[in-house]
């Protein structure tokens, strides 16, 4: 199996490098490849592998996206609330109690926010520690929407050269075939 791939890539969540076969000829003459199918079958079981990471990073990406503007919203409100702490007026303000039910509010100026942090927490930060933590978790999901857009490169270049491997193996096996019948 290690001439299938090489070590699991650091830089890319582990995931181990496909190895384009050149010259398959001296490939299928390594000990470990006993016949073209059972290397199809281990190339199989790896392009599986590679598409269940491919399927994974897909979610975690729809996750962040649907964060980041949620966290855009967060920010927006953030700086309303500042703009009417310092007008020292109350803000008029709809609110979402459930779907498509609003309710009215009137918000006097204020120093303090709450935030939802998940698994049912709600804490209450000053406004500027608010937007710092806010803009924080921006930037990190951001730069880790980033790094799973790279991933996700890399992981399809792996896929194409299994797919491709798998194709000229199988070649390579329907040749094999052929010279064994003209005998």
């Amino acid at each position: 199996m290690a001439t299938i791939t090489s070590g699991g890539d650091s830089e890319h969540l582990g995931i181990p490098k496909a190895v384009f076969v050149e010259d398959v000829d001296s490939f299928m003459q390594q000990p470990e490849n006993d016949s073209a199918d059972t290397v199809i079958r281990r190339l199989d079981d790896l392009n599986s592998k590679y598409r269940f990471m491919e399927m994974n990073l897909l979610q975690k990406k729809k996750r962040l996206r649907g964060k980041l503007p949620d966290i855009q919203i967060c920010l927006d409100m953030i700086e309303q609330l500042r703009n009417y702490r310092e007008k020292d007026t109350n803000m008029e303000t709809n609110f979402l109690l459930a779907h498509n039910l609003y309710g009215k509010a009137t918000i006097p100026p204020t120093e303090k926010v709450c935030l939802w942090l998940g698994a049912n927490v709600m804490l209450e930060y000053p406004i500027d520690e608010a937007d710092e933590l806010l803009r924080g978790n921006q930037k990190t999901a951001q730069s880790t929407l980033q790094k799973v857009d790279e991933d996700l490169d890399f992981l399809r270049d792996q896929i194409t050269t299994t797919e491709v491997n798998m194709a000229r193996l199988h070649n390579w096996a329907v040749k094999q075939k052929q010279q064994q019948n003209k005998k």
